[in-house]
């Protein structure tokens, strides 16, 4: 696993634009700026050239629209293919240097949220629980299948006044063994 995909699951916000570039295949800047209108112009044009120069995203195509260049974004072959990797070679210190950075970066949204002065903790819809099950490997992939079902409905909504953006990040631990 790569340092500079580390990195950006860590970073909230780059973590953001890359799953959303990654959701829809391909987006633009404004695009993703329709989307998440909290990132600052600037703020999202030095992630998306960052994330091009180490090699995350790549830049699929070019449009000209009235004397600029438009830039579409996809994620880098190169990218899932180290991901792809990882799981191959079934690589446990790269698997948990991403979970750590994975972490992180959602701890990361929980101190923003939490030092801002206008939260609710009621009303904002926000939490976290731990659910201890016990379930062969079938049960579990049936059960993350279901949720994604559950889930799936959301990822198209647009932003609107009413809607929110929120993560959902569902973590399954590895199976923990009994000393024998």
């Amino acid at each position: 696993m790569n340092e500079n995909m580390a990195e950006c699951v860590a970073n909230p916000t780059k973590c953001k634009l890359l799953l959303e570039i990654y959701s829809k295949g391909q987006a633009t800047a404004k695009q993703l700026t329709d989307t998440y209108s909290d990132i600052t112009h600037a703020t999202l044009y030095r992630y998306l050239k960052k994330m091009t120069a180490d090699g995350i995203l790549k830049v699929v195509a070019e449009n000209q629209i009235r004397g600029t260049v438009e830039r579409v974004y996809a994620v880098a072959d190169d990218l899932l293919m180290d991901m792809q990797r990882m799981v191959e070679e079934n690589n446990g210190p790269a698997y948990m240097m991403l979970f750590t950075k994975f972490v992180m970066g959602l701890t990361e949204e929980f101190r923003q949220y939490t030092s801002r002065s206008d939260i609710n903790l009621l009303q904002d819809g926000s939490g976290f629980s731990v659910a201890p099950i016990y379930a062969t490997t079938e049960e579990l992939t049936a059960a993350l299948t279901e949720m994604g079902k559950i889930i799936e409905p959301l990822l198209t909504n647009e932003k609107t006044p009413e809607r929110d953006l929120h993560n959902i990040a569902i973590i399954t631990t590895p199976p923990k063994k009994e000393k024998k």
